[in-house]
């Protein structure tokens, strides 16, 4: 019997695609890899932005780096690329990291690089939800 497909954070498997080059990496999900088929994406790179890459956040309908440049185009570029993807593949779950811009679910920051969090979704964990995807948070694996 195939394994259940989810989308999942590709920084949370291991991959460096964080903003500063590195990754969340979580042995729980790695674990998570036995059981299930976990499809790596990481929307920031899918909408064409660099790893490593000035941190951003999500200001109202915008999404600004810390240094003033908006880059809402290349976010929601990423989003449809992973839903193009979710879509070809028929996944129906994915697994985003916690409070990204792009990623997180339920709550991320508010776009004052202040570390305060706002209830809101990531650019991509809206757009995954808006089409019947179920969105779970990395921080259900702490």
């Amino acid at each position: 019997m195939a394994k259940e497909k989810i989308l999942i954070s590709a920084c949370l498997v291991g991959l460096n695609c964080k903003y500063n080059g590195e990754n969340n990496e979580n042995p729980k999900l790695i674990e998570l890899m036995k059981e299930k088929d976990l499809v790596p994406i990481c929307p920031e790179q899918l909408g064409g932005l660099k790893t490593p890459r000035t941190s951003a956040e999500r200001k109202q309908e915008k999404v600004i780096t810390k240094d003033g440049v908006d880059v809402t185009k290349e976010y929601q570029k990423g989003a449809e690329e992973v839903l193009k993807l979710a879509k070809k593949l028929n996944i129906k779950k994915a697994i985003l990291k916690s409070r990204s811009p792009s990623c997180g679910t339920g709550e991320i920051y508010d776009g004052t690089f202040s570390h305060t969090l706002t209830k809101r979704d990531g650019i991509t964990a809206e757009l995954l939800k808006k089409n019947g995807i179920e969105v779970i948070s990395s921080d259900r694996y702490v």
